[in-house]
Order: structure tokens, then sequence, then C-alpha cells
């Protein structure tokens, strides 16, 4: 078994284990969840669709600013980002069925697969580069606050390392022609043994490397123009902001409906840390893993576990749902609009 799934059992271990020493907080949750405020709760809709709809500008205007995409309109757009959206949370996947979806998706509105991946690594890079500016604040903001745990300081500096560390790396990786060749033969070398060995040696190759090559190519190619072009990045990266300050919000306002008010630092640091996490284990939308880790981080943070668990799980269900409505609706239309099954499962590759 590949080190995802053995991640992913471990997972589901630890989080019964979680459930069984929780098993009292759990039950001040469900009290808890008998006092929401409805009125305050739908303030959640809205928020969700401003999060949906500065997702889908971190990639759009992208595409716009390199000639792209013109004739998108806004309404197309937030169906786009509800696909991806969709396809992420219903995919065990670490989010890369909804990076292939959305490169499959955006093939048929004129653009390019390297193209259509460079836009989406730009919206990753923009939404946690702007996390990482709004975390200094979280942080400043946790280390005047004498009462939290330091374990919260020390999680949010390293959140911050790893994210700093991360798109260096990218950066180091695209802007060398030659390491980007390097990478596209030990991709296609990685990508067929794999192939191999799950397939018991009945398909020998997955892809060729000349698509591979071509594909990162293009990628390198947007990379260098970006370097010479950085104005590109400006929108990008302020969607970006709006985007955490509302997804992060989402929780605040779950807290909100509960009567429960207080610093917004541990939920910024607690929602970093659970979707950093949700791109390493393969439960859909990182289902479970998110949950538990806000949840502790909060804990460390010194809200109470009832108030904590209610809270998150109040939000996550309503986000989810919201997500399923909407995004499974789009998502069968488009399959059916550009070829129906066959593509949706090429898209999820």
């Amino acid at each position: 078994m590949s080190f995802r799934i053995w991640l992913s059992i471990i997972t589901v271990l630890l989080l019964a284990l979680i459930l069984f020493l929780a098993r009292h907080e759990l039950h001040s949750a469900w009290l808890l969840l008998g006092q929401v405020d409805l009125w305050i709760l739908l303030l959640m809709v809205p928020v969700q669709i401003l999060v949906l709809y500065a997702g889908g500008e971190m990639i759009f205007t992208y595409l716009r600013a390199k000639g792209q995409v013109k004739n998108v309109s806004k309404w197309e757009m937030i169906r786009v980002s509800f696909e991806g959206n969709f396809v992420n949370h219903v995919l065990p996947s670490g989010g890369v069925s909804g990076v292939s979806y959305l490169t499959w998706r955006l093939s048929h509105l004129g653009v390019s697969p390297g193209r259509a991946t460079m836009a989406q690594v730009v919206r990753h890079a923009s939404t946690f580069t702007a996390f990482a500016l709004l975390l200094l604040f979280a942080l400043f903001a946790v280390t005047l606050d004498g009462d939290l745990n330091r374990w919260i300081i020390l999680t949010s500096a390293t959140l911050f390392g790893l994210i700093a560390g991360g798109v260096l790396a990218l950066i180091y990786l695209l802007s060398s022609k030659r390491r980007i060749d390097k990478f596209a033969a030990w991709m296609y070398r990685a990508l067929n043994f794999v192939t191999r060995k799950v397939t018991f040696g009945r398909k020998r190759k997955l892809v060729k490397e000349a698509v591979i090559t071509e594909f990162l190519d293009d990628m390198h190619h947007d990379f260098v123009e970006l370097r010479h072009d950085k104005k590109l990045l400006i929108k990008p990266y302020v969607w970006g902001i709006v985007f955490n300050i509302a997804d992060a919000g989402l929780f605040m306002i779950a807290f909100w409906s509960l009567g429960e008010i207080f610093n917004p630092a541990p939920i910024l640091i607690a929602y970093g840390v659970a979707s950093l996490a949700g791109f390493v284990v393969a439960t859909p939308g990182g289902a479970g893993v998110y949950e538990a880790i806000m949840v502790t981080v909060l804990a460390f943070a010194g809200i109470s576990g009832g108030v904590a668990i209610a809270g998150i799980l109040l939000a996550r269900v309503v986000i989810l749902v919201i997500t399923i409505v909407g995004g499974y609706a789009f998502y069968q239309h488009a399959l059916a609009k550009y070829g129906g099954p066959k593509h949706g499962a090429k898209a999820h590759g």
C-alpha cells in the first residue's frame, strides 16, 4: 500500500481515539447546538459565496491578464469555482482531483493544460502567501495575549516557515529549464513505475514523457513571463487576502451564532494548520482530520472543548451542505455539456 493509504488508515485510527477521549466534550457540544441563532448562521451563505468568488478571481484574473477567457462571465467563473470546490470535497485525493478537474474544465474555455495548471499554481501561491501575511498579524496578536498557550505561537511560526519554504521550492523549480527537464524525467519514471506496480505489469505507461515535458514547459514559460511582469500577481494576491479572511470568517460566524465571541487569531491559525493538512491526508475534503486539528489548536488556545467542537462541526456542516448542493448541480451540468462521464473520469485522472 502507498504511503498516503497508510497515512489515511493511521488518521482514521487516531480520529477514533480522539472521539473516544472527547466523548464528554461531544456531549457538551450537542447541548450547545440547541442554542444556535439561525439568523446569524445564515450569514455563512453570502460569505461562502464570497469565498468561492475570491477563489475563482485568483485564477481568472491571471488568465484574463494573459489574454485568455475574455468572454467568460462572472457567473460562469463562480460556477467553475463551485465545481472545483465540490470535486475537492467529494473525491479523496488531497486536492489533486480539483486541480485535474479544473484543468479539464478550463480546457473547454480555450485554456491550455499547462497554463490552466499555472493559473492554479498562482491561485494556491496567492492563497498561501496572503495567508502568511495574515498569519504574521495573528502571531503578533497571540504573542501579546499572555493567556494563550506557547504551543500556539510555535505552531503559527512553524506554519509560516512551511509556507515560505514551499513557495521558495516552487520558485526554485520553475525558474530553471534544466531543473524542469530533470523533474519531468523523474515524474515520467515515477508515474509509470507506480502504474506498473498497481496494474501488476499489465499497463506499462500511464503518460508519455513528451506530454509531461510540454506541460511543464508551458508552466516554465508562464513563470518566466511572471518574473518580468510581477504586476500580474497583485490582483490574485489581493483576492487571496479576501479569500483567507472570508474562509476563516465562516468559523467566526459559526461561533458567533452559538453566542461565543473571542480573539480571531487562534481561529486563523487553526484554519491554516487544518487547510495544510487537507493537502496531505487523502480523505474527501480532509474530512475528520480538518475538524480534529482545528479543535486541538483551539483547545491549546484556551477555548473549551465543547465550544470548539460545536463551532467547528457547525461551520463544517454548513460549508459542506452549500458545497454539495450548489457544486453537484454545476458539476453534473458541466459533464453533460462537455462530454459526460467519460470526460469527467478523464478529468479526475
